[in-house]
Parts: C-alpha cells; sequence; structure tokens
C-alpha cells in the first residue's frame, strides 16, 4: 500500500446531495460506512494512510437521513486498527438500525467477542492490505483461524484486500466453512495487472462456496471516474449470487469527504433497474447477513 498519507477533505452538506431518482424501500440498508470521532477520544494507530475524516456520527446520521436509508453497517476502519471503541459506542448510540464489523487481534479472547455481539457487531474485517506480503499458505491459516473463532456466535468475515491477493486465494474461497464478504466487488484493479478473467474466476469461486459480494467504492475501481465500465461486472455478479449481494456507500469516501453519496446511490439504481432487485439487495439480504430482525439487539 502507498505510504504517502492523504489528507481527509471536508465532508459535503447533507442539503446538497443528489436526491434519490428512485424509490427507497423501507428498511433499506448501507452495508458500509465508517465513523469517526475525537482523537482525544479515540487515538489512532501509529501510521495511518489518512488524516482524520470528517465523518462523525451526526454527519453519517443526517446523509443518509437525507437519502431514506435506514439502516447501515459501521465498518471498522484501518485508522483505528483492532481499537473498536468508536465503532462500539456508535452502535450502542444507535441501536437496533446499526450492525458493525470490527477488526481485531490475534489474541482477542472469545469473552471480548461475546460482548461485541451483545453491542451488534456479526462479523471480522480481514484486512489483507495489512497482510500482502504473507504468503497464500498464511493467508490461508489466518483466514481459517478467523473463521473458527467466530463460528459459534454465526459472524462471517469480510475481506478488505488488494485483488491481486483475492486471485491468489481463489481455489481455496469455495472450501471456507462460514459466509464470507467481499469489498468494493473485488478491488480487482488493471493497474495491478488484474483481467475480466480473473473477476469472472472470483465470481465462479464465490458462486460456488458461500461468498457474498459488497456493491461498493466505484471510484475506488474506476479512478477515472469512467463508472460506465463497471456495469458489466455488477451485473454479472448479481446474475451470479442475487441471493448474496449488498450495497455499501463507502461514506465518508475517504480522502474524499466531498463526495456525492446520493449520486453514488443513483448510480446503483442505474446498475439495478428492477425495484424488487433492488428490494433485495437493499433490504433483504443485508438482513439476512446481519441479523436486522433479530430480537434483543
Amino acid at each position: 500500500m502507498n505510504s504517502e498519507v492523504l489528507i481527509s477533505k471536508p465532508m459535503r452538506r447533507a442539503g446538497t446531495l443528489s436526491a434519490p431518482d428512485f424509490p427507497i424501500p423501507p428498511g433499506a440498508c448501507d452495508a458500509h460506512v465508517h465513523v469517526f470521532g475525537p482523537e482525544s477520544i479515540y487515538p489512532r494507530v501509529s501510521k495511518p494512510h489518512y488524516t482524520l475524516p470528517d465523518g462523525s456520527l451526526p454527519q453519517l446520521k443526517n446523509a443518509l437521513g437525507a437519502l431514506g436509508i435506514e439502516r447501515f453497517v459501521v465498518v471498522q476502519p484501518s485508522f483505528y486498527g483492532t481499537d473498536n471503541r468508536c465503532m462500539l459506542d456508535t452502535l450502542d448510540s444507535v441501536g437496533i438500525n446499526a450492525r458493525g464489523v470490527a477488526m481485531v487481534s490475534d489474541d482477542v479472547s472469545f469473552e471480548e467477542l461475546t460482548a461485541m455481539h451483545a453491542r451488534g457487531v456479526r462479523a471480522i474485517r480481514l484486512d489483507m492490505f495489512l497482510r500482502s506480503s504473507l504468503s497464500t499458505a498464511r493467508l490461508r491459516k489466518f483466514i481459517g483461524t478467523s473463521i473458527e473463532r467466530t463460528r459459534s456466535l454465526g459472524w462471517h468475515v469480510q475481506f478488505y484486500t488488494p485483488g491481486w491477493v483475492v486471485r491468489d486465494l481463489i481455489p481455496f474461497l469455495p472450501e471456507l466453512e462460514s459466509d464470507f464478504v467481499i469489498d468494493h466487488m473485488g478491488y480487482m484493479l488493471e493497474s495491478d495487472g488484474l483481467t475480466r478473467v480473473d473477476f469472472d474466476r472470483l465470481l465462479a469461486a464465490v458462486a460456488k462456496g458461500k461468498g457474498w459480494f459488497k456493491l461498493s467504492g466505484p471510484y475506488r475501481l474506476a479512478k477515472d471516474g469512467n463508472f460506465a465500465r463497471l456495469k458489466p461486472l455488477a451485473k454479472a455478479i448479481i446474475e451470479a449470487v442475487p441471493d448474496r449481494v449488498i450495497w455499501g456507500s463507502d461514506w465518508p469516501h475517504i480522502p474524499e469527504g466531498d463526495r456525492d453519496t446520493g449520486e453514488l446511490l443513483n448510480l446503483f439504481a442505474d446498475w439495478v433497474p428492477e425495484p424488487t432487485m433492488r428490494k433485495k439487495i437493499l433490504v433483504d439480504n443485508p438482513t439476512q447477513l446481519f441479523g436486522f430482525n433479530e430480537v434483543g439487539i
């Protein structure tokens, strides 16, 4: 990963976001957001990849409220490493309409995981950027250990990983004995030497196993802004695993806090023109994966 520290831009005001150009179904979920708080309360890691983003919980509520999105999933950012306090405090504040994805240390105890479960965490985020220099064998062991330690809680794992690491793991993915989510549609960048053939192999492996895809981060895949070239990939994902696709805005769009989240939601609508499929991806699928209908959260 690039060692340059990115400068996070100020957050765009919710009132300036593009309005959705389609009816948002009740219970819609943004399945990939990050939340940040004062550094005096939530210390960053020693060498973050970006400056503290302008992305507080009130700002997130304003943005998603303007778009008509009722639920969201807070994904632990690399900025905080395995210190999940900001994410957990967010879950405590929001209650039943939020779920969390944690990053944990190798020595995390089952008691700690159980306590996080009670507060709404339902997955572990596996930071493969941080481990991209490891051999495929060591990565497989790390993934297996992560699945095993959370199996009894019913959690899944989420892959935050360079596309070339995912490519090397393709033969292993159908064997995973847990649900797993591939962030950012696989993150297969042409600049990393990845091709449509690699993507199709990943798609087949996910479909064969227990994998899910997250439609998120289009601006990270098409850095030139040509989102149209991602539409065939999105359609291929939906055709292959319609019951295992979720959508996430990646708010606050680090480091581009001024990005239009409404525009990204409308891009999703362009990719998914059928209202029944939109509801499946925005409501039904995340409800199943994150247990939004569970009692006692």
